[in-house]
C-alpha cells in the first residue's frame, strides 16, 4: 500500500494526523480509525519519503505558532482543519464548471476509477479507503451493461 495519488484520504483523516503517524524508519503512515473508517497503515512513495523528513525537521518547526504534534500546519502555523481543506479546493471549482467539485466527490471518483478502471479487487479498494464493511465500497462499482448482457448470453442462450 502507497499513499499516492491514488490513495485517497477523508479530510478528518489529514486533519488527525501526528508527526507520530509518519515512521519514516520504515516507509509507513498510520490512519487512526474512526466511526466511519477503519485504522491503516499506508507505505510511502519514494517522492515522500524524500519530503516528509524535510518538512517534519525543517519546514514544520519555522511555521509552527503553536504547540501542537499535529502533521500538517496552515500556513499561519497551526493545525489545518476540514474547513481548510475545503477552501484550498474552492478555487480549482472554476477548472471544472460542469463537475460538482469538493473533497468528497474527488476521493469519491478516485474510488470509482480504482475499482472500474484499474480492476482492483473489491477488498483490496475496502482496504485502501478505510472503509469497515465491502458494501460501502462495492456501491462504487458500475455495472457495465454489455459485459452483463454477454454473460447472460453466453450462460443462458436464447432459445
Amino acid at each position: 500500500m502507497s499513499v499516492k495519488r491514488d490513495d485517497q484520504l477523508a479530510s478528518d483523516e489529514i486533519v488527525r494526523l501526528t508527526v507520530k503517524d509518519i515512521d519514516l524508519d520504515n516507509g509507513t503512515i498510520y490512519f487512526k480509525g474512526s466511526t466511519n473508517l477503519n485504522k491503516r497503515k499506508l507505505e510511502l512513495v519514494p517522492k515522500q519519503m524524500i519530503l516528509f523528513p524535510n518538512y517534519i525537521n525543517e519546514t514544520r518547526p519555522a511555521m509552527k505558532r503553536c504547540t501542537t504534534d499535529k502533521f500538517i500546519l496552515s500556513k499561519l502555523g497551526k493545525p489545518i482543519t476540514v474547513d481548510s481543506i475545503h477552501a484550498m479546493i474552492e478555487p480549482l471549482r472554476g477548472l471544472l464548471p460542469d463537475r460538482k467539485l469538493n473533497r468528497q466527490t474527488t476521493r469519491m471518483s478516485v474510488i470509482c476509477n480504482w475499482l472500474n478502471e484499474k480492476n482492483i479487487p473489491l477488498e483490496r479498494g475496502q482496504e485502501l479507503a478505510g472503509h469497515k464493511w465491502p458494501g460501502t465500497t462495492e456501491k462504487y462499482i458500475k455495472v457495465n451493461s454489455s459485459q452483463q448482457r454477454e454473460l447472460i448470453n453466453r450462460y443462458f442462450p436464447s432459445i
